[in-house]
């Protein structure tokens, strides 16, 4: 369309062996009833047929290869080919079919002159639809929202690319898996899933994760979760919070990994959900449950008795919870242990960008040397130990090598190094003293490690530990931080966030 800008562009990734191997025959059929006098078999009519379906074939590389093997000089017309496929389907000449695209429960129709041959090629489902045609018109009737992108969906066909916005992708996908156009399906999945943090006007990531659940695309829908919850701070602050399903609400809230500010901004966005889509009092209490208000300080807690509308409307469904937490706001971690089960969610911290619980730390050059940086943390979220501080000395080694892959000694008997050039990223997290404050607490590290994705900073991977990422086994192991341009750098610069989450633990003594 004039104008129009659109959000990616996805090339045909070509059929497999066994669908290339049905349409060279089909196709082979076809031209000896179109010109029963030519012999089809003959070496240079074969060559026709594989160029008339190398456009849409994974195969065509491998015989340019072949013959490049032989000594031969490929010469590779295929894009005028394409160009040649694209005019035959916008001019309709020798058109052997009309597709009538109908808007369903509407007379609108669109009539698209295409070629039974190309659509038998590309789709199984066209072609069992012309075997059993009664005329040279197709009715095909369709949802307004595919209708609208059907001629590009044609075009694919034809050309084997496609461009599309964020708000045709569910459209076309739908279409692409009615007619069983996999390599089409497999593309759009794969957009949906790299363009999550593009920016629209009403949001995407919720429809794309309602989507996908409704049609079993567990790719899909893992991928909308895991952005969503990451990146949960930006998603309360769109227009998209406002429209995700009471399922997917309730699911957000039992996660540990959520990434957001603290969880009053959980508990005041959970406040407005509610406000605007107004769900069954069985939802919202719930829905309440589920927040964890031990992470909130008292004082938060008591602002929020005193001026939350709906913390007064429900309660006496959360008193028990809110009790506990101020119970836990004015003991030690050991003296609640001993009455209380501090396992439970209610005491777990998720994982909360505020200064309290973690630092920033920004990295220039990520492959030239160690890098080392101090922060403090509160002790704990509980009142008693809020005003505690910890110092943590953080080291980043770029290319360290655990004991397990290193040569313990080198020829002259010298121990090596322990940073090499064959090593990969670590970081190390430790208290720079110990406390007896420290007793029944074990401290969690959590390594957020941004990017920018379509000019917006997302988070790219999280990492959980006690002391070392050698624990997590997988840190920054896909990532070339040598390559200026790599995904898991920002201006060549690599951005961490490192959170500490004090975990409680229960002690084994009588209760009383």
């Amino acid at each position: 369309a004039p104008g129009e800008r659109p959000a990616s562009y996805i090339k045909s990734p070509g059929q497999g062996a066994g669908q290339h191997t049905r349409q060279h025959t089909f196709l082979l059929t076809f031209m000896k009833k179109v010109h029963p006098n030519l012999e089809w078999n003959e070496p240079g009519c074969e060559l026709v047929i594989s160029l008339l379906i190398s456009p849409f074939s994974c195969t065509a590389p491998l015989k340019q290869e072949a013959a490049l093997d032989n000594g031969a000089t490929v010469l590779n017309h295929s894009m005028h080919l394409v160009h040649r496929m694209e005019n035959l389907l916008t001019l309709g000449n020798s058109s052997d079919v009309s597709l009538r695209v109908q808007t369903m429960n509407t007379d609108e129709v669109k009539v698209i002159q295409a070629h039974s041959l190309v659509l038998t090629l590309q789709s199984d489902v066209f072609e069992e639809l012309l075997l059993n045609r009664n005329n040279s018109a197709l009715v095909l009737i369709e949802t307004s929202e595919c209708a609208a992108v059907f001629e590009k969906f044609v075009r694919y066909l034809y050309c084997g690319d496609i461009s599309l916005r964020l708000d045709q992708a569910i459209s076309l996908h739908k279409l692409a898996s009615k007619y069983r156009v996999w390599g089409l399906q497999q593309g759009l999945t794969q957009y949906m899933t790299q363009h999550l943090s593009s920016d629209s006007p009403t949001g995407h990531v919720v429809s794309w994760y309602n989507y996908a659940l409704q049609i079993g695309d567990a790719t899909l829908r893992d991928s909308c979760l895991q952005y969503l919850s990451w990146n949960l701070s930006s998603v309360l602050q769109s227009g998209e919070w406002g429209s995700i399903s009471e399922d997917l609400l309730l699911s957000l809230l039992q996660r540990s990994d959520l990434i957001l500010q603290s969880e009053l901004e959980l508990y005041e966005a959970l406040e407005a959900w509610i406000n605007q889509n107004q769900p069954v009092s069985s939802t919202i209490e719930t829905a309440l449950r589920a927040v964890r208000y031990g992470m909130i300080p008292p004082q938060h807690l008591f602002r929020l008795q005193k001026h939350s509308p709906l913390m007064a409307k429900h309660y006496e469904a959360i008193r028990d919870l809110l009790y506990l937490a101020f119970q836990f706001h004015s003991a030690s971690p050991i003296q609640l242990a001993k009455y209380f089960d501090v396992n439970c969610s209610i005491f777990t911290p998720r994982n909360y960008l505020s200064s309290s619980w973690g630092s920033p730390w920004i990295i220039n050059n990520p492959t030239r040397d160690d890098r080392s940086f101090s922060f403090q943390t509160q002790l704990g979220p509980s009142g008693h130990d809020s005003s505690k501080r910890v110092t943590w000395n953080a080291l980043f080694s770029p290319r360290w090598l655990p004991l397990s892959a290193r040569s313990t000694y080198t020829e002259l008997g010298a121990m090596q190094p322990t940073r090499t050039e064959g090593g990969r990223p670590r970081i190390i997290v430790t208290p720079a003293t110990s406390s007896p404050d420290f007793a029944g607490v074990s401290f969690q590290k959590t390594v957020i490690v941004m990017a920018k994705q379509q000019g917006k900073v997302i988070v790219r991977h999280v990492y959980n530990f006690h002391q070392s990422t050698e624990e997590a086994g997988d840190f920054l192991v896909d990532a070339d931080l040598q390559r200026r341009a790599s995904e898991y750098l920002i201006d060549s610069s690599l951005y961490l966030h490192v959170v500490i989450k004090p975990l409680y633990h229960s002690l084994l003594v009588a209760r009383k």
